[in-house]
């Protein structure tokens, strides 16, 4: 744990990668045992999971990908994902959102995986574009972070949409 809280400071502290996320770059360790603690609630709640990227036969997390805001009852789910920009342009993500969203909907049986994505955040909506999620408007105002409210594109991917 102490291993994967220092490879999340060293991404989560560079300000291109949380541009987009309505968070603060990452200042200290203890940032990153907050995350990582959030990361325990989800799962003891039932509200998320999340799971580190690391490159195969590594063990330094890059980057993670994982559900929140999960609604059993509707079977749906939202997915966020971040990398460290060193692994950027260069499939990893991609690869990691391919194995979530297969997860997502043959293990977990959710019918709706949805992606909430800031309007400037080209990158992440190119991305889920090519995992042939719709996007489907912009909810205007919709969360309230670092002193704004940001508007975000909804974006959704059904399991029958999903390539097998």
């Amino acid at each position: 744990m102490p291993n994967d809280a220092t490879s999340l400071l060293s991404y989560l502290s560079k300000p291109e990668v949380v541009a987009h996320m309505g968070l603060e770059p990452f200042t200290s360790l203890d940032d990153a045992l907050e995350e990582i603690a959030w990361y325990d609630t989800i799962v003891r709640d039932g509200t998320g999971m999340r799971w580190g990227i690391t490159l195969t036969g590594q063990d330094e997390v890059i980057g993670s990908c994982g559900f929140l805001n999960v609604s059993s009852k509707h079977h749906r789910t939202e997915i966020g994902f971040e990398l460290s920009p060193a692994y950027w342009g260069q499939g990893i993500a991609g690869e990691a959102l391919d194995a979530v969203i297969r997860h997502g909907f043959v293990q977990l049986g959710f019918h709706r995986i949805e992606a909430l994505i800031e309007p400037e955040n080209k990158a992440s909506q190119r991305l889920v574009e090519r995992h042939l999620f719709t996007r489907e408007g912009l909810l205007r105002g919709y969360e309230f972070t670092r002193g704004n409210y940001d508007d975000l594109y909804m974006y959704s991917l059904l399991k029958h949409e999903m390539c097998t």
